[in-house]
């Protein structure tokens, strides 16, 4: 909690995540696989002009159409059939509906979910944090960047291992959650990059304090 108040009244509140509704939190989910969210953004605002931010009509488009609508976001082709998997899996689990599917069970969903091709543990829980506002921990690349160089956590940890160092120590709220991951995002993509920033870092007294203690 103290790494979370420090980095907290450093950055602020983040807001974290920018999109109009459970559907395009989702789909920007399976989109931000192994791109920038800019590139994200173009190709959601490509779907937007096309009307095609909606689960039928997206699924309407096939597979083609729905590539070249997002082929800003990289690996175009992958991803449509991503989505188009998970579509397909919202429309004959759920008929659609959104509502319903995030309504179930944080264990049922979880589990439903990753047994959709394409759709990982990471993209499982982004979807389950911000599209659904369970108490859920997603653990990222910069997450791990940051655990492992400041002794954390060991390095080659699963994802289930840091997932859980989060939510044992912490309370299980959804905003707590939201607002951690946003902020080490954040300080991932300021300080803890590929090559490391670490001179005036705000985390480096507090980590220091936190490792002695």
């Amino acid at each position: 909690m103290k790494i979370y108040e420090v980095l907290c009244a450093h950055f602020g509140p983040q807001g974290w995540w920018p999109a109009d509704g459970s559907f395009e939190v989702i789909v920007g989910s399976i989109l931000t696989q192994n791109t920038s969210w800019r590139n994200v953004e173009k190709a959601i605002a490509n779907l937007r002009t096309a009307g095609a931010l909606s689960p039928k009509r997206m699924l309407e488009l096939g597979e083609d159409d729905l590539a070249e609508l997002i082929r800003s976001s990289g690996y175009y082709r992958v991803k449509a059939r991503r989505l188009l998997h998970f579509l397909s899996f919202l429309k004959d689990r759920y008929g659609f509906s959104l509502d319903a599917m995030l309504s179930q069970p944080l264990p049922k969903i979880r589990a439903e979910l990753l047994r959709v091709k394409g759709i990982g543990p990471e993209t499982a829980d982004s979807i389950l944090l911000y599209a659904g506002n369970y108490p859920i921990f997603v653990v990222d690349a910069y997450t791990k960047r940051i655990l492992e160089r400041h002794g954390l956590a060991r390095k080659g940890s699963s994802y289930e291992e840091l997932q859980d160092l989060f939510v044992r120590a912490l309370p299980r709220d959804a905003h707590l959650f939201n607002e951690y991951h946003a902020l080490l995002v954040r300080l991932g993509k300021s300080r803890c990059l590929g090559r490391p920033r670490c001179r005036g870092c705000v985390l480096e007294p507090t980590l220091s304090g936190v490792l002695k203690g």
